[in-house]
């Protein structure tokens, strides 16, 4: 069944890397992202160049509008608060866009690298472990993109295609708002603030395809990971188990093809860490003052019984909340299958073998050992505990917060 899977998707695609990439591509161009190849056209290439530069001017236009309106407007503290949130998230990915242009050398070696994978790889068992872990990063990858992208359409629609209810004294009034403050430009009528936010609406799903590449990247590069520790475990198994009267000569190549296909992995992974890292860094902390403003927002917006205001705020929480879970999980993930490799090898029937390949299997154990971990800029480490910590801060922050503002 496996077989036939692969089969149809390798002829539709044309072949199982393009499968295991192409959301990726799709989301990197939309933001002039993706690598170019230097086969690329100088038409393409002044194309990308010319994205890049609308995409930045976009955000910049709502990042320094906002920032502006933060510092120079006086307002109470609450209302100041409330505007806190959705400028972290806009400030965070104009970084994170930096970031990823940056990095265009570390993504596309990671990238050749999985395709050099996939042509290396040719037996039947060890392509299906490829192809099911190529599935699930595709899957996530698509869930977190339409998600967020979800997100952040309806947190902009309620925001700023609505008009919102304000009291003045005693008198109520309808005006227009914005999901991103602006600094003295009139919106308060049409055609003002359709054009603004028009311009807001673009600025959201550039900061939201930052957030998606990179997890996407992330997702996909992990799961093309796992699957190579998950077939050279396979290998170490079967080179563990293979019958003693086999010719020597062959355990040796055999224990240089798995010893060469570790460093591979190892240095894929290495290439992954120093392109996720900084991102990871960033985001991290824009996810805890994004969650815990948004939080406060809806504390804030509680007693005006809002459903559309409080589900805008309740979803984008959620999203951001489940984005940061990921990444966590896959820090941890791709460190206990590291470690994973090491715990094998001392429960195979490694005492069997000549003391030649119980030398080279030891040399596998120790770089093993040195555990794997994917960090937040060199400092913090990605796993589940990192997230519990998280999730603490955030509310230790909300809480003050709320007593200092007494809602």
């Amino acid at each position: 069944m496996m077989a036939d899977d692969i089969a149809a998707i390798q002829k539709k695609f044309g072949s199982l890397n393009e499968y295991s990439i192409q959301l990726n591509r799709w989301f990197s161009k939309t933001i002039g992202v993706w690598p170019l190849p230097s086969s690329t056209s100088k038409l393409e290439k002044i194309m990308t160049k010319i994205l890049i530069f609308l995409c930045w001017i976009i955000a910049l236009f709502v990042i320094i509008s906002s920032l502006l309106y933060f510092a120079l407007v006086k307002e109470d503290i609450i209302s100041k608060l409330k505007t806190l949130g959705p400028i972290s998230y806009c400030f965070g990915g104009g970084l994170n866009y930096a970031v990823l242009l940056l990095r265009k050398n570390d993504i596309r070696y990671c990238i050749d690298h999985i395709e050099t994978d996939w042509k290396a790889i040719t037996r039947t068992g060890d392509r299906q472990v490829m192809f099911k872990n190529a599935k699930i990063g595709r899957i996530i990858s698509g869930c977190v993109a339409g998600f967020l992208q979800l997100s952040t359409i309806s947190f902009c629609t309620v925001f700023g295609v609505f008009k919102r209810r304000i009291k003045i004294g005693n008198e109520s009034m309808e005006i227009y708002v914005l999901p991103f403050p602006t600094y003295k430009i009139p919106v308060d009528t049409n055609p003002g603030h359709n054009i603004v936010l028009g311009f807001q609406f673009l600025a959201a799903y550039i900061m939201s395809a930052t957030v998606v590449i990179a997890f996407s990247l992330a997702t996909v590069f992990a799961c093309h990971a796992i699957g190579q520790l998950t077939i050279m475990i396979t290998w170490i198994e079967e080179f563990v188990n293979r019958p003693q009267e086999e010719n020597k000569n062959m355990r040796v190549n055999e224990i240089s093809v798995i010893i060469e296909h570790h460093l591979r992995i190892l240095s894929f992974l290495g290439r992954t860490e120093h392109l996720l890292s900084p991102i990871c860094f960033m985001e991290m902390f824009k996810n805890i003052l994004s969650i815990c403003m948004l939080s406060y927002c809806i504390l804030a917006e509680w007693y005006g019984r809002d459903v559309r205001v409080l589900g805008a705020y309740a979803f984008s929480v959620t999203c951001i909340t489940l984005n940061t879970f990921l990444i966590c999980y896959i820090g941890e993930v791709l460190s206990e299958k590291c470690k994973k490799i090491s715990n094998m090898i001392y429960m195979t029937n490694w005492y069997r073998l000549s003391e030649k390949d119980i030398l080279n299997l030891i040399m596998i154990m120790i770089r093993s050992g040195m555990e794997y971990k994917m960090t937040a800029g060199k400092i913090i480490n990605m796993s589940v505990v990192t997230f519990g910590n998280i999730i603490k801060t955030i509310l230790a922050y909300l809480n003050i917060l709320r007593q200092m503002t007494i809602l």
